[in-house]
């Protein structure tokens, strides 16, 4: 059985291409990974963790592409800016990109990606705009799961310290993001007439 024809609800970029071929799937990793690039270079200067364009992109890209073209158009951003594209903020790559004090946010990407397009296919979540919320708001604390823990070790802070540097200034913003593609998302799906 094919995993695709077994989704309840399959995400928004296989409705507008159906027919899964190889071609495709390359074609949507790549175009996730440099929307992500791009959304990357959106950025406000903080310390020691920059508010950037990135959340909303992981989010975005997880529900459009759903959970395993998200988290392998996710890990492919990782490995471009890893062998020196500059794909991160601030057109940051390389090695030492990955890991310096915002390492944890950029590996738990493919993993906010892939649960985003999971509650996506299992549940609807992009097609209503408070599941939308929910979905992005579980994406989003995963992300500071693994951000927060990681900034603490790097940066030898306590727990307090790290969410307080690492999280907290970021929860508005998150929230707008959230705000944001709550309405863009079941948008696309009254455009497309598949609800």
């Amino acid at each position: 059985m094919n995993p695709t024809h077994s989704l309840s609800y399959p995400p928004l970029l296989k409705t507008y291409f159906p027919q899964r071929t190889l071609l495709r799937d390359l074609l949507l990793i790549v175009a996730g990974t440099l929307l992500l690039a791009l959304l990357a270079q959106v950025r406000i200067p903080t310390v020691p963790v920059p508010i950037t364009g990135q959340t909303l992109g992981v989010l975005l890209i997880g529900a459009a592409l759903g959970a395993r073209l998200g988290f392998l158009s996710m890990s492919s951003y990782l490995l471009a800016g890893a062998v020196g594209l500059p794909f991160f903020t601030g057109a940051a790559s390389g090695p030492e990109a990955l890991l310096g004090a915002t390492g944890g946010y950029l590996f738990a990407m493919p993993f906010a990606a892939g649960l985003v397009g999971l509650l996506v296919e299992r549940f609807g979540a992009d097609r209503r705009p408070l599941t939308t919320l929910l979905a992005f708001a579980a994406g989003s604390l995963l992300i500071y799961a693994f951000g927060v823990s990681w900034l603490a070790v790097a940066l030898k802070l306590s727990a307090a310290k790290a969410v307080a540097a690492g999280m907290l200034p970021f929860l508005p913003g998150d929230a707008l993001k959230a705000v944001i593609a709550a309405g863009l998302l079941p948008s696309a799906w009254k455009w497309v007439g598949r609800r």
